[in-house]
């Protein structure tokens, strides 16, 4: 289930929600003020390797 951060556009509370991919944006409240709809934030990501998962071998 991926996580989805939001941001109140009331009082500017940025808050992360794990939501499924069905679930609409209609039923979120800001937890901070109870303000309706806060606005989806969109950000990149980005992962890191410990080298375990490297292949082996010279290809």
């Amino acid at each position: 289930m991926p996580i989805y951060q939001y941001k109140c556009e009331k009082c500017g509370y940025e808050f992360d929600l794990r939501r499924s991919l069905s679930e609409d944006d209609s039923e979120i409240t800001c937890p901070q003020c109870g303000d309706l709809h806060p606005r989806r934030v969109f950000s990149t990501f980005s992962t890191s390797s410990s080298g375990g998962c490297a292949p082996v071998g010279g290809g």
